[in-house]
C-alpha cells in the first residue's frame, strides 16, 4: 500500500492524466479494505485455537508489544522449533556479527540482518516503545548508553532483548514480569 500511496503523492507534483490519480485511488482504497479483512482473519483464526489465543495474551503483557507484533512473534515462535531465546534472535538476524580480517582491518560490529526485514522493522518500533515503557529493556539500553555504545547499537540490542523476552515468556507459559534489580 505504501507503493501506491508514493505514486498517488508523486501525482500532485507532476502531470498526469486524471484517469490515473483515479486508478491509484481506487487501488489504494482496495487495499485498505483487504488490509482491514486480513487483520480480521488473523484475529478470528488466533481466538479459535485456545493455545494461540493464550500465546497472544501471554506475548501483549509485555510492555511495548502491542497486537501486531504479538502476531509477528507468534509466527516466528510458533511456526519454528527453538530450544534457547538466542536461536530465535539469530533467525531474525539479531546477532552482532564482527568483522576482522588479519591485524589491520577491524570494522565496527553490526546486526547479521539475516532473517526476515519485516519482522525486525517490527521489532524495531517495538524496541524503541519498549526503551521508555520496559523496565528491563529501559535499563539495558540506558546501561549500554551510559558505557558509550551509539543509539542504534543500543537499540539493536534492546531488539535482542525484547525477542528474549517473548521467548521467555511463551516458554514457560507465564506473564510478564519485569526481572528484579
Amino acid at each position: 500500500m505504501r507503493r501506491e500511496l508514493n505514486r498517488i503523492e508523486k501525482t500532485t507534483i507532476t502531470d498526469v492524466p486524471t484517469a490515473v490519480r483515479e486508478s491509484l485511488e481506487k487501488s489504494v482504497s482496495f487495499l485498505k479494505v483487504e488490509q482491514v479483512r486480513l487483520e480480521k482473519t488473523i484475529r478470528e483464526h488466533i481466538d479459535q485455537h485456545l493455545t494461540l489465543k493464550q500465546d497472544r495474551h501471554l506475548l501483549e503483557s509485555i510492555p511495548a508489544v502491542g497486537p501486531k507484533t504479538a502476531w509477528r512473534m507468534l509466527t516466528l515462535l510458533r511456526a519454528r522449533t527453538f530450544t534457547r531465546a538466542p536461536q530465535a534472535a539469530a533467525y531474525v538476524g539479531l546477532v552482532p556479527i564482527e568483522y576482522q580480517s588479519g591485524t589491520s582491518v577491524l570494522k565496527r560490529p553490526r546486526l547479521s540482518k539475516a532473517g526476515d526485514a519485516r519482522l525486525r522493522a517490527a521489532l524495531y518500533m517495538a524496541a524503541v516503545v519498549a526503551t521508555q515503557y520496559n523496565p528491563d529493556i529501559r535499563r539495558l539500553y540506558q546501561h549500554l548508553i551510559a558505557r558509550g555504545k551509539t543509539k542504534m547499537s543500543a537499540l539493536g540490542a534492546a531488539m535482542r532483548k525484547l525477542v528474549h523476552i517473548c521467548f521467555g515468556v511463551l516458554k514457560h507459559q507465564r506473564p510478564y514480569q519485569p526481572q528484579s534489580v
